[in-house]
């Protein structure tokens, strides 16, 4: 199996299943969920059983390397959570601001 036949290499942060949007950590999650390769499918409809087979057995063949993979996209994503928490633009206070408001008359309320 060669792995530009069904992965598109879009950056070393960013592999991707050939011809659609969804990462390969996408299939491994749903596969270290439980699902079978049939319901994955029902799970993401533009994915084929075939997609979904070689995902998996390239995972199981290259286990470490993938965890390692999506260990890096995880610490991505909470960087760039943590920026975001930083960088709130002021409409977005105020809105939190304002829920908590909600919130709290809603309890003192009942």
């Amino acid at each position: 199996m060669s792995r530009e036949e069904y992965f598109d290499y879009l950056s070393p942060e960013d592999i991707r299943i050939k011809g659609t949007r969804v990462g390969i950590e996408t299939v491994v999650y749903a596969f270290q969920d439980g699902l079978s390769p049939e319901e994955i499918v029902q799970e993401y409809p533009s994915l084929n059983l075939e997609q979904v087979y070689a995902t998996i057995a390239y995972y199981l063949r290259h286990k470490s390397e993938v965890d390692n993979y999506i260990a890096r996209l995880e610490k991505w994503a909470e960087e760039r959570q943590r920026e975001r928490e930083i960088d709130v633009p002021p409409v977005v206070q105020r809105l939190r601001t304002l829920r908590a408001k909600m919130v709290q008359a809603q309890v003192s309320q009942a």
